[in-house]
This record gives C-alpha cells, sequence and structure tokens, in this order.
C-alpha cells in the first residue's frame, strides 16, 4: 500500500510539472483540502480550488517545478522533501513581477484516501524565497 501511495504523490508532482490541471481530477478527490500556514489567505477545500489555486499560481511563475527528493509512506500517510523552482514573470499578492528566479526547499505530508489525494500539508520558507527574488528587505521609500 505505502508503493501505491507513493506512486500517487510522484503522478501529482509530474501532473503539475507538465502544467497538466486536468489530471487533477483522477489523482485528488472532489473534496481535497490544502493546508498552509505560509498562505493561510489561501482557502483550497476541493479539487476545483486546488486547480484555480494551480491555474493562479501558473501565473505567477510559468515555468514552476516541483522535484521531489525524499517520500516516506506510514499508511494513508505520504511525507515529502522537495525543492520547488520557478521564475516570477506575473505579479505575486501585491508583488510586482521581476523575472527572478527562486528556488525553496518544500517539506509536506499527503494523506491518501481510497486512491486518491484527500489532503495535503505543506510548508516552505517564505522569506527565503523573498530574498531571491528581490523582494525582501523592502525598497526604501522617499
Amino acid at each position: 500500500m505505502e508503493e501505491t501511495n507513493k506512486k500517487i504523490v510522484r503522478s501529482f508532482a509530474e501532473a503539475g510539472n507538465r502544467n497538466d490541471v486536468d489530471a487533477f481530477d483522477a489523482i485528488l478527490t472532489h473534496d481535497f483540502v490544502r493546508h498552509c500556514e505560509a498562505t493561510p489567505e489561501v482557502n483550497v477545500n476541493s479539487c476545483e480550488d486546488f486547480k484555480e489555486f494551480y491555474r493562479e499560481t501558473a501565473k505567477t511563475f510559468p515555468d514552476q517545478r516541483m522535484n521531489i527528493d525524499k517520500l516516506v509512506a506510514e499508511g494513508d500517510y505520504v511525507a515529502f522533501w522537495g525543492t520547488f523552482s520557478g521564475t516570477q514573470t506575473g505579479p505575486m499578492g501585491p508583488f510586482p513581477p521581476t523575472g527572478k528566479k527562486m528556488i525553496s526547499e518544500i517539506g509536506g505530508m499527503f494523506r491518501i484516501e481510497n486512491g486518491k489525494i484527500a489532503e495535503l500539508w505543506v510548508t516552505w520558507d517564505n522569506l527565503s524565497g523573498l530574498m531571491q527574488l528581490g523582494l525582501f528587505p523592502p525598497p526604501q521609500s522617499d
């Protein structure tokens, strides 16, 4: 079961790397939930919510890529550690496009339910990402 669950998580990352948003229909439960303290204003409580979130992220980082370095599975849970990378060519919240590339380690855990991903907990270092994009420290105003 654990190896099957790891394959499901890999298929999630591969679909994202292909920008194949429709593939998420076969990978995520209809009531999929994403938990992330780094983006508390983002509410993802369904597969459709996640697809919209992904489309918006792709507008900011059209070349976004998730590389999974480690997967550890136990029962219905799969923990991961990897790297997110992307070039910020679109706005990110209040921040204008910078044209700079960000590479950030990212980790979290998936919960699998009946062969699909039902929940995701994810975290990364926002401050490091903002620094790489030249957005922190904030520019000095006159």
